[in-house]
């Protein structure tokens, strides 16, 4: 896996219309005084758009295959994936030859405590992070395990730097370490240990 640094281009095709259904995402998350009619009538567009995306799109199978074609960037996980409406998503960069960073602000959609991250989001942002890194450090694999340590509550609204770098690689066994951080303050650290290996995709 590598990193796409992403040019600064309008979104297009599928990524544009994930990017609309991220705003949709929200602005329903952030909606809850609106009439019952009024949500009925909306939720009436909606079904209409899936409708005719159900009735176009592939078998499950055919799309599983699909989906990893190319040069293994994946385009559809739900940390990175522009073609996931479920991702914020994050634009990874590189800061040196094993370390990664991106920043993000998360809204309403993410939230678990009162204005704050989902605990389990922090831990898909970061051990995707952690994977990443290692790919971008040139030995990359599954995770085997992951710890998590809370520090403080990570903010809604607030820009957060998610960064990773990969610590050793031992014969098949990878550590890696990453964090959530803000104004220059720990939220949550991660420790990783990955194994080089990869499953088959699929055909």
């Amino acid at each position: 896996m590598t990193i796409d640094l992403h040019s600064e281009t309008r979104p297009c095709g599928v990524d544009a219309a994930s990017a609309a259904a991220r705003r949709v995402i929200d602005a329903l998350v952030g909606s809850g005084d609106m009439t019952d009619a009024d949500m009925a009538d909306i939720a009436d567009r909606l079904n209409a758009v899936a409708d005719d995306l159900e009735e176009t799109a592939p078998s499950r199978n055919d799309r599983l295959v699909n989906m990893w074609v190319g040069d293994g960037n994946t385009r559809h996980d739900p940390v990175t994936g522009p073609e996931n409406p479920i991702a914020p998503p994050l634009e990874y960069v590189g800061v040196d030859s094993h370390t990664i960073e991106a920043t993000t602000t998360l809204g309403l959609p993410y939230q678990g405590p009162p204005s704050s991250v989902h605990g389990g989001v922090s831990a898909l942002l970061l051990d995707h992070t952690l994977g990443v890194a290692n790919g971008w450090a040139g030995t990359s694999g599954m995770t085997a395990e992951l710890t998590l340590r809370y520090h403080r509550l990570t903010p809604l609204f607030e820009p957060l730097t998610i960064t990773a770098r990969q610590i050793s690689v031992d014969g098949r066994k990878i550590r890696t370490e990453g964090a959530i951080r803000t104004g220059g303050e720990d939220c949550v650290t991660a420790e990783g240990l990955f194994i080089a290996k990869h499953p088959p995709r699929p055909r």
